[in-house]
């Protein structure tokens, strides 16, 4: 097996894998979180999932016909989608303790559900958004793994749509937390933890 090969069933495990954690908290969270204040949001749902179809479509090409999309592969050598691959491994448990912190409140949209609670544990004690910055982590060490430059340009639009919803999602969490949202909003970062207070 030559070591490309590998690359694919790194890639391809790493993904299923990420795909079935978020899947079973997610469903967990529509089973038991209750139902969203309101439908908004969902236009956003339906938009960043079809941007994100667009931009794995060449994983999926990279996985069962690496020729397919040789006209996007990057020559990367080995060590850095070694060292990629580690870093995607480490961001699995993240992802597992993200989740397991937000708990039922996690929704598809930007809106919160009845019954919501502000999180300021795990993860959120010290970022606002912590499963937007293991998320967009895990999908530059993918890209790097598959080096593939289309994963990283095409990140750029589904990026930008989702710092637009991070702001509509902050809107209805100081909606619906006030003043207890916005003092949480001083004391931690929207997607890196602050260095400062």
């Amino acid at each position: 097996m030559n070591t490309e090969t590998v690359f694919r069933i790194i890639t391809a495990l790493l993904f299923i894998t990420a795909l079935f954690i978020g899947g079973s908290f997610r469903r967990k969270a529509e089973r038991e979180g209750g139902a969203l204040r309101t439908p908004a949001g969902n236009k956003w749902v339906v938009l960043l999932r079809l941007m994100a179809l667009v931009v794995v479509l060449p994983l999926f090409g990279y996985w069962i016909n690496p020729s397919w999309v040789a006209w996007a592969r990057v020559a990367l050598p080995d060590w850095p989608r070694w060292i990629a691959t580690g870093v995607a491994v480490a961001l699995l448990p993240m992802m597992v303790w993200v989740f397991t912190s937000i708990g039922k409140n996690i929704s598809t949209s930007h809106d919160t559900r009845h019954g919501h609670v502000l999180v300021t544990h795990g993860p959120y004690r010290w970022v606002r958004h912590p499963l937007y910055s293991v998320g967009f982590l895990f999908a530059v060490a993918l890209t790097v793994i598959a080096a593939l430059w289309w994963l990283a340009v095409g990140m750029i639009l589904p990026l930008f749509a989702l710092l637009l919803r991070t702001g509509k999602e902050e809107e209805k969490l100081v909606e619906a937390f006030g003043d207890e949202y916005r003092d949480y909003m001083k004391r931690t970062g929207r997607f890196l933890p602050r260095l400062s207070q």
